[in-house]
């Protein structure tokens, strides 16, 4: 009897150490499954074939009118006028120089798209790409489905070139000296009543912020340029987030995955301080889901050609998203990501490595350089006027075009003794001949600044007071537009004029 329940005793022990170890067993599986879902990357939603297609057939929808980024109400009022149905254009005001600003609204669906461009004159990329947009829209080609999709499901408001006075000046304020996107709570210019009384009659549901920024800011502390930036601007000063703004991240998501497709690590966050003044914060005070869109610098692409490009991508991608919700998909993560921009990180050259004279003795330095655009006196154009923005240890700064020049020594340039004759032509000999006696400057009347001029391996200056002896043309150092001979074993290899690095013939 005794053995009997010992026996069945040793039977439920060993039972329950068996039923104990398969449990025991499925647990270090779960937990293993759980560790190793952790470890995966987040599932990124897939964004639609179309975004691919916007980029791909953009050169159909162009508005080859302008390919350069300075121009005018006068070079964009005409097509705006004569846009037919289904576009829909109304004059919504005029600015304090009595300039037309236009309201244009295509679609019928219930949810409102406002898109303003060119509150800033001197930053036009996303008006080019705006103007692109009416051309995809009065086209019939592949595209027709989800036209028809957009346009029964969102009403588009655009605003193109709000500063028309800034713009035809290229300056970023109004005429009145007031930077509009400053004004929201005050409102007074005449634009910024404008785009308030377009955004209360609309009621819109959704807003695009479209400016172009500093393209010296690098997309986080990495060798890349913040190309496009995004934010979600925040309606208070503890950067809450609730439906209204959370909606614009999950988008700026969307469109971020986009732009990774053709500029990788080249999209940045900016700042999101509260402005109280300004338009973005407020619409998003507002209840309008508002989105910041800022266009920075992209190396081989001076006019911005290609960020048009990009820009005109991203917007068609974001309405496709709004009319079809794929932007709820995402969640916060995409926004999240976005390394911030870092301030004055770029420049437009670096000479790496470079040796420069101090009190007769050799010091190793990077020196970098930074074009300025002026207005030149042709209508639209504008040529450069360079200065070394920075010298010394640069390897924390990055630059759209970077030469190492490890073993060359960097030698102020000499200035023409004399007058050289205004009507007279300098060929590839003469500038040979003139860098073969380190002559960089060139003393020269009635000329006109220009933008070829600018990129010219001579720099032409005006004549100095005593040119019998006008000996080097300055100094290394912060500030100046200093020209330099690039020297080897005292062999000139190379030249900086104006801020352009040239191999001598």
């Amino acid at each position: 009897m005794f053995s009997s329940s010992r026996n069945t005793a040793q039977t439920n022990i060993s039972t329950t150490k068996r039923r104990s170890l398969r449990m025991m067993q499925v647990f270090l599986a779960f937990f293993g499954l759980l560790v190793a879902c952790s470890n995966r990357p987040p599932q990124v939603p897939a964004i639609s074939p179309n975004a691919l297609k916007f980029y791909e057939k953009h050169p159909d929808y162009l508005f080859k009118s302008i390919i350069q980024r300075r121009f005018k109400l006068e070079d964009i009022e005409p097509t705006i006028k004569a846009l037919h149905a289904p576009f829909r254009v109304s004059l919504a005001g005029q600015s304090f120089q009595k300039r037309n600003i236009y309201h244009v609204n295509i679609g019928n669906g219930p949810v409102k798209v406002l898109l303003w461009s060119q509150m800033h004159g001197d930053e036009p990329t996303a008006t080019m790409a705006m103007m692109d947009i009416f051309n995809f829209f009065q086209q019939k080609d592949e595209f027709d489905p989800l036209r028809q999709e957009i346009l029964s499901k969102l009403s588009l408001h655009f605003i193109p070139m709000l500063n028309p006075d800034g713009a035809n000046r290229f300056t970023r304020r109004s005429m009145q000296g007031i930077d509009i996107n400053r004004d929201a709570l005050r409102l007074q210019t005449p634009e910024a009543r404008i785009l308030k009384k377009v955004r209360d009659e609309v009621k819109a549901d959704w807003g695009f912020n479209l400016h172009d920024q500093n393209i010296y800011l690098g997309a986080g502390r990495g060798p890349y340029p913040a190309s496009i930036s995004f934010l979600a601007p925040a309606y208070d000063y503890e950067k809450s987030i609730n439906e209204v703004r959370g909606d614009a991240m999950k988008l700026i998501g969307l469109m971020n995955q986009v732009l990774q497709t053709r500029i990788p690590n080249q999209v940045g966050r900016y700042d999101d301080a509260f402005e109280p003044r300004a338009f973005g914060d407020n619409m998003q005070k507002w209840g309008t889901r508002t989105i910041l869109i800022e266009t920075g610098g992209l190396k081989g692409d001076p006019e911005n050609q290609e960020l048009r490009r990009l820009n005109f991508t991203i917007f068609m991608s974001a309405l496709e998203g709004i009319a079809n919700q794929v932007y709820q998909k995402w969640d916060f993560s995409g926004y999240d990501s976005l390394p911030e921009n870092e301030s004055n990180s770029f420049h437009d050259m670096i000479l790496r490595k470079l040796q420069i004279m101090r009190n007769d003795k050799l010091y190793t330095v990077d020196l970098a350089f930074r074009r300025a655009e002026v207005e030149a006196p042709a209508p639209n154009k504008y040529f450069y006027k360079s200065t070394i923005s920075e010298l010394g240890d640069l390897s924390t700064s990055h630059a759209y075009e970077e030469h190492n020049l490890e073993g060359y020594q960097a030698v102020p340039g000499k200035i023409l003794s004399g007058v050289y004759p205004s009507g007279q032509n300098i060929g590839p000999a003469e500038i040979k001949d003139f860098h073969s006696r380190g002559i960089t400057d060139i003393q020269r009347t009635g000329w006109a600044e220009n933008m070829e001029q600018s990129k010219f391996p001579l720099l032409f200056i005006r004549p100095k007071d005593n040119s019998a002896d006008p000996g080097q043309s300055g100094v290394i150092g912060l500030g100046v537009n200093t020209s330099l001979l690039i020297q080897k074993d005292g062999v000139t290899e190379y030249v900086v004029v104006n801020g352009f690095l040239h191999k001598i013939l």
